[in-house]
C-alpha cells in the first residue's frame, strides 16, 4: 500500500449533520440501537424485550422528514470510509451511480465486483455495463451462468468486506439504478457484521462441501462418529451453508464467485438471525433434505421449523371472541405479476401450498407442537397497484415502467379472473376500492404515494385483533409471482422442480429473537411504541412478551379492489394524464 493510501485511510473521518435516526447493525444479544458514523457508544441502553425491525425501507426523497424516520440509503450502505471490497448481484446496474455511493476519498480504492446476467454479447445493457466499468480501474464485471432461457439474473444483494476484518451481507429489493433508489417504495436487510473466525477454530466446514452434499455437515473426530444434524433452520450455521451454496451456484460452468466464497468462509455468521430463501436456476430435487433447497421448495422446507400461531377456542371462549378474530392470513405484495396460467393450479398447489406450512404452536396444555400445513390453512391476498395508484405516485407514469402484469391475451384475462378476488390496492386510499371496515382503524406506513418495487410475503396470525394484529413471519426478496422466480410444479416422475432464474431473500419470525417473543407490524417507523405491545393484553411472567417490530410497507386495513377495477399494466396506454400532466402511450 503506498503512502497516500495509507493516509487516506488512517485520516480523521467527520460524521454527517445527523438529519434522522440512523441504521446500525443488529448486535447478538439486543435489538437493533441508534448509532450515528464515528460513535461506538449506543444512543440509548439496549432493551433486550424490545427488538427494532429486521427489514427497513429506502429513503424516498421526495417525502418529508417524518415520512422518512428510520429509513436507508444507498450512501448509509456504501459510505463508509472501511469498506475495502463491493461484490454487488443485480438484475439492473448504474455503475456511475453505485460509485457515487462511496466514500469519495477511497472509491477508487475499493475492489468492487458487478454480477449481472446479460450473457448475450450484442445486448444493449451489457454493452452499457461494459462502457461504465471501462471508466473505472477497480471495477470487474462477471456474468452469471444463465442456463434457462427464460430466466433472469434478479438477485439483489451486495457483500462487503472492511478494512476492520469484518464482512457484511446486504439483501434488498432495488436495482443498483436512481429511480429504483429515488421515489420507489424498498426493503433492506442487513447482516451484523460478521467477524472472523478465531484462527485457532477448526477450519469451517461450510467450505469444505462438493455441491452435490453440500449442506450435510460431518462429524470428522472420529470415522466412529455420527452425522451432525443439519444446523437449525434461522441459525447463522445454516444461514452461511445456504450462503456459500447460493454462491457456488455460480460456478457452475466457470470460476465466478469462488474467490468472494474462500473469504466469506472465514468469517463468522453466528449473529445473523434469519432463514435463506433464494432460487438459482436448474433442476432441483426436492426431496433431499440435506441439501440446499431454492424456490418454493426452500421456504416449504424452512416453515416446517417456524412457528406459526393456531388457537384453540373453546365453547366458552367462541362467544367472546366471535368478531374479534381473523383466520390468517399471508399477503403477497409485489411488483411483478407473470403469466401462471389459465387455471389456479401453480398458484393454489404449489406456491400457496408451500406458503402454508408450518410448526404449529397452541397454548398449554395442548398436544406437542405438529409439523408441515397447521389448520386452519390461511387466506391470501395479493397487494398490486392500480393504474390510478400509479397516476398519483411521487413519479407519476415514471413509476409504472418498474410495475408489471399483463391481462390482455385470453390466457391471462382468466388468469385476472381468479386473482381478482385477492387483489388489494397498494393504497388504501383509493376511490375506487372497496369500502374499508368501519370497526379496523386505519394505520398509516406513510408509503401509499411511493410507488411499490418492494416485494414481501407476510403471514398474519390467525386470532389476532384487527386492532393489535400479529406477525407469524415475514420475507423479503427479489422473488415477484412468477413460476420462473419460485420454481415450477414439481415433475411427479423426476422429483425435480424447474427453476429458471437467480432470485434471494431473507425470512424472518419472532422466536429468532427471544422465547415466547410476538412479531408487531411497525408503522412509519422501526419499533413498536410501548402501549401497542400491551394493546391485547398478553402477558408473561407479569411483563409484556419480548415485541420484535416488523416495518410495514403498505397501510392497514387493506383495500380490496372494487368490482370493476384492474391492475396496472405497463403495456397499456392509459389516456387519463397523471397527476404532472403525462400521459402514458
Amino acid at each position: 500500500m503506498d503512502q497516500s493510501t495509507k493516509r487516506l485511510l488512517l485520516r480523521p473521518i467527520s460524521p454527517p449533520p445527523k438529519k434522522r435516526r440512523m441504521i446500525s447493525e443488529a448486535p447478538e444479544d439486543s435489538g437493533y440501537l441508534e448509532t450515528s458514523p464515528g460513535e461506538d457508544k449506543p444512543c440509548r441502553p439496549p432493551d433486550k424485550r424490545r427488538f427494532d425491525s429486521p427489514f427497513h425501507l429506502t429513503r424516498i426523497r421526495d417525502l418529508p422528514p417524518e415520512l422518512n424516520i428510520d429509513t436507508i440509503g444507498l450512501n448509509d450502505i456504501l459510505g463508509d470510509p472501511l469498506i475495502s471490497e463491493c461484490w454487488e448481484f443485480n438484475y439492473l446496474h448504474d455503475i456511475d451511480f453505485l460509485m457515487r455511493a462511496f466514500d469519495q476519498d477511497v472509491r477508487h480504492l475499493v475492489n468492487i465486483h458487478v454480477v449481472h446476467g446479460f450473457w448475450k454479447k450484442d445486448d444493449s445493457n451489457r454493452i452499457e455495463l461494459q462502457n461504465q466499468a471501462s471508466r473505472y480501474k477497480n471495477v470487474a464485471l462477471h456474468t452469471a451462468f444463465m442456463p434457462e432461457m427464460f430466466g433472469t439474473h434478479h438477485s439483489k444483494m451486495m457483500i462487503l468486506l472492511r478494512h476492520d476484518d469484518t464482512a457484511q451481507i446486504v439483501i434488498h429489493t432495488a436495482n443498483l439504478i436512481v429511480r429504483d433508489w429515488t421515489n420507489m417504495t424498498q426493503a433492506v436487510w442487513l447482516s451484523p457484521r460478521l467477524p472472523l473466525l478465531p484462527t485457532t477454530s477448526t477450519q469451517d466446514r461450510s467450505e469444505n462441501h462438493s455441491p452435490a452434499a453440500a449442506t450435510i455437515i460431518a462429524a470428522a473426530s472420529s470415522q466412529d462418529d455420527q452425522e451432525e444434524e443439519i444446523p437449525r433452520t434461522g441459525s447463522g450455521a445454516k444461514f452461511k451453508i445456504d450462503f456459500l451454496n447460493y454462491l457456488r451456484s455460480y460456478d457452475t460452468r466457470r470460476v465466478t464467485c469462488r474467490p468472494i466464497i474462500e473469504m466469506l468462509s472465514k468469517y463468522d455468521f453466528s449473529a445473523v438471525r434469519g432463514s435463506l430463501i433464494a432460487s438459482v436456476p436448474g433442476r432441483h430435487n426436492i426431496h433431499d433434505r440435506s441439501r440446499t433447497q431454492w424456490g418454493w421448495a426452500a421456504m416449504k422446507q424452512a416453515l416446517r421449523d417456524v412457528p406459526v400461531q393456531h388457537h384453540t377456542a373453546t365453547s366458552s371462549s367462541t362467544t367472546k371472541t366471535a368478531g374479534k378474530e381473523k383466520a390468517p392470513e399471508i399477503v403477497v405484495q409485489i411488483s411483478s405479476i407473470a403469466t401462471l396460467g389459465p387455471t389456479d393450479s401453480w398458484l393454489k398447489t404449489t406456491l400457496f401450498r408451500a406458503l402454508s406450512g408450518g410448526r404449529g404452536r397452541v397454548p398449554a396444555p395442548a398436544p406437542a407442537p405438529t409439523l408441515a400445513l397447521v389448520q386452519p390453512l390461511p387466506n391470501f391476498k395479493v397487494v398490486f397497484p392500480t393504474a390510478d395508484e400509479i397516476r398519483s405516485s411521487l413519479d407519476g407514469y415514471g413509476s409504472g415502467g418498474s410495475i408489471h402484469t399483463k391481462i390482455e391475451s385470453p390466457q391471462q384475462a382468466k388468469q385476472l379472473q381468479y386473482l381478482r378476488p385477492v387483489f388489494c390496492h397498494w393504497a388504501n386510499d383509493c376511490s375506487g376500492g372497496a369500502k374499508l371496515p368501519e370497526n379496523e382503524p386505519v394505520r398509516d406506513a406513510g408509503r401509499q404515494r411511493a410507488a411499490p418495487h418492494i416485494k414481501t410475503y407476510i403471514r398474519f396470525a390467525n386470532g389476532s385483533r384487527a386492532s393489535s394484529p400479529t406477525i407469524d413471519w415475514a420475507l423479503v426478496t427479489s422473488a415477484n409471482l412468477s413460476k420462473q422466480a419460485w420454481g415450477d410444479t414439481v415433475n411427479s416422475s423426476t422429483g425435480e422442480a424447474r427453476v429458471a432464474s437467480y432470485e434471494i431473500g431473507v425470512l424472518v419470525w419472532p422466536a429468532l429473537f427471544a422465547e415466547d417473543a410476538v412479531m408487531k407490524p411497525a408503522f412509519m417507523t422501526d419499533r413498536v411504541a410501548a402501549a401497542a405491545e400491551t394493546a391485547d393484553g398478553e402477558r408473561h411472567d407479569g411483563d409484556a412478551l419480548p415485541v420484535v417490530a416488523l416495518r410495514l410497507p403498505y397501510s392497514l386495513p387493506l383495500q380490496a379492489y372494487g368490482k370493476h377495477e384492474n391492475p396496472w399494466v405497463a403495456t397499456e396506454s392509459y389516456a387519463e394524464p397523471d397527476w404532472k400532466g403525462q400521459y402514458w402511450k
